[in-house]
């Protein structure tokens, strides 16, 4: 099966938890990879992420094996997934200062440090 491509003004169907009701969300943000990473609803205005079919169906990516464990003293590039104990999987979206990120989560972006190996010598 092809992957349908997406650009920023589509429509997708997804749950709004804010509203309780599955419905077409427009597409707000698209990752490095092309693939939609946050979507609006039109009803209530909330801006969420945006997981693909068989996430929401109860498979959950970090079983697969997709990305690194998170640890505060490697070093993180853009783009890269991570998987945090707490927070679940999430993406690398910003490098602030030499040794914070902002991370993209299923809930929210948070900021996080990395590279913390480098202060303790």
């Amino acid at each position: 099966m092809d992957k349908q491509q997406y650009q920023v003004g589509d429509r997708v169907e997804k749950l709004c938890l804010v509203c309780g009701e599955e419905r077409g969300h427009i597409v707000a943000l698209l990752n490095s990879r092309g693939l939609i990473s946050r979507v609006n609803c039109p009803k209530c205005g909330t801006r969420s992420t945006f997981k693909r079919a068989d996430e929401v169906s109860g498979k959950s990516k970090t079983g697969s094996g997709e990305g690194i464990p998170y640890e505060w003293t490697r070093l993180y590039r853009k783009g890269q997934i991570i998987l945090h104990p707490t927070f679940g999987q999430g993406e690398v979206t910003a490098l602030i200062e030499p040794l914070k990120m902002d991370v993209l989560f299923a809930d929210r972006v948070r900021r996080l440090g990395h590279g913390r190996e480098a202060e303790l010598k």
